[in-house]
């Protein structure tokens, strides 16, 4: 069974720092491009970052750029977020996703691997 289980979440405040961890099993994790969504309250989900299965390509939504990095370690089969300059809109449960076709481009849209997720709170 392919699981994602994120983690590093937690309550910081404005211009601190985060870094979360995407852990995934069930697969051969260097073959699929993986991503970071997150949902503010009443908000709906929205992409923030993501990496191909080579992390040759990388994209950032503007709102992080400069702010976030992602990677990835396929040794330990996971995928890093590292938050910077925390502000209090990037509070928001942030999910870590997988693609679903191995060895292509990054493809946002081919995110349907999902975790449950990992709360993120920036105070003012």
């Amino acid at each position: 069974q392919v699981q994602l289980v994120e983690s590093g979440g937690g309550l910081v405040q404005a211009g601190d720092s985060l870094r979360l961890s995407c852990a995934a099993s069930g697969r051969t994790f260097s073959s699929y491009g993986m991503g970071w969504f997150r949902q503010a309250p009443g908000k709906e989900r929205e992409f923030v970052s993501g990496i191909s299965w080579s992390g040759n390509e990388i994209l950032y939504a503007d709102s992080v750029k400069g702010r976030f990095t992602i990677s990835r370690d396929n040794a330990k089969n996971t995928v890093y977020l590292q938050m910077n300059s925390l502000k209090p809109e990037d509070t928001a449960v942030y999910y870590c996703a997988g693609d679903r076709v191995p060895h292509r481009p990054l493809r946002i849209d081919g995110m349907d691997l999902w975790g449950k997720g990992t709360l993120v709170t920036v105070s003012s």
